[in-house]
This record gives C-alpha cells, sequence and structure tokens, in this order.
C-alpha cells in the first residue's frame, strides 16, 4: 500500500480495509490479522495500526471476539450502510470536482452516462 500526504497514515490504511469490505475482499466474520502482522505488512508503526483497528471498532465494522482478535462485522445490514455512505462520499467528491472545473449538471450527468456505457461492460 503507497500512502499519500493528504490524510493521516491511520485514515488511509482505515480507508483500505474499509473498500475490501465493501468490495467483498473481506467478508462478514472474517479475521483480520493482528495489529503487529498489520503494521510489518504495512512497514508502519504499531500505534498508526492500532489507532485504526480502534477507528474501526468504534465505527461498528470491527468487533473484537475470542481472546480480543479483530473480526469484520456480520452485520449485513451495517455493512450495506457502509457501502452506501462509502458511495456517497465518492460521488460528491466527483460531483464538486466537476463543478469546480464549471460543468453544468446536464454535463455532468451526460459525461457520466458516457463513461457508465464505455466501461459499463468491464
Amino acid at each position: 500500500m503507497k500512502f499519500s500526504n493528504d490524510q493521516p497514515i491511520y485514515l488511509q490504511i482505515k480507508n483500505d480495509f474499509y473498500q475490501r469490505v465493501c468490495n467483498g475482499t473481506l467478508r462478514p466474520g472474517d479475521k483480520l490479522p493482528s495489529v503487529r502482522e498489520t503494521a510489518v505488512e504495512l512497514g508502519v508503526n504499531l500505534n498508526t495500526i492500532q489507532r485504526a483497528y480502534m477507528d474501526m471498532e468504534r465505527d461498528g465494522v470491527v468487533e473484537k471476539q475470542r481472546g480480543q482478535r479483530s473480526y469484520i462485522t456480520n452485520d449485513i445490514e451495517f455493512i450495506n450502510k457502509l457501502k452506501s455512505q462509502m458511495a456517497e462520499v465518492q460521488v460528491k467528491a466527483f460531483y464538486n470536482s466537476m463543478k469546480q472545473m464549471g460543468f453544468h449538471d446536464e454535463d455532468i450527468q451526460k459525461q457520466l452516462a458516457e463513461v457508465i456505457k464505455k466501461e459499463g461492460g468491464a
């Protein structure tokens, strides 16, 4: 994973986990690697991973179970809500970026429709 300077590393790690939950790479009930394993894999400080895991637990995406290991929640409804929230963030960012470039709503819809037409079969 390559980190950017745009936001704190723990948030980037958290968002990466959330994307993997949304796309099904991480499934409900999956066990997460230990904090130490994740820190070594990503080459970051243990405290950074601990903070990301604690945030995910506070958000309800991760639950601590059986000997304090972390697992993805089994709450499918919650995961669907997370997907919806993440989609809204992406769509708003796209929309605001297009507006800043001077596009009107009609133009944005046309551009999006063209991209969906071209990329939709992929």
